[in-house]
C-alpha cells in the first residue's frame, strides 16, 4: 500500500511522492479515486512547495515532467479549482 505523508520537507521529496502516485495509477496499482485523494492531500498541505507564480515550481517541472504534471493539474482543477489563484493572492 502507498504511504503518503501530509507534509514534505523538500520539493524533491514531494516530487518523488507525486511521481510514485501517478506512476502507480498508470500501472493500475492505484485506483483513480485514491490517486486523486492522495494528490489533493499533498497539494493542499504543501501548496507553497507545489505552486509559485500561478504555475508549478521549477523543481516539480524538472522532477515530474509534463505528463505527470498534467495529471496533477487536472486533479487540482477538478477538486480545488482555486488553488492556483490562491497561491498568487498569498504572495501579495
Amino acid at each position: 500500500m502507498l504511504e503518503v505523508k501530509l507534509f514534505y520537507k523538500t520539493q524533491r521529496e514531494l516530487a518523488s511522492a507525486l511521481n510514485s502516485i501517478v506512476d502507480q495509477y498508470w500501472d493500475s496499482k492505484l485506483s483513480e479515486e485514491a490517486m486523486m485523494e492522495n494528490i489533493s492531500k499533498i497539494v493542499l498541505n504543501n501548496r507553497q512547495k507545489v505552486i509559485k507564480h500561478n504555475d508549478f515550481t521549477t523543481i516539480l517541472k524538472q522532477q515530474c515532467g509534463k505528463r505527470r504534471l498534467e495529471v496533477v493539474h487536472n486533479v487540482i482543477k477538478m477538486k480545488h479549482h482555486d488553488v492556483f489563484e490562491e497561491a498568487v493572492n498569498e504572495r501579495g
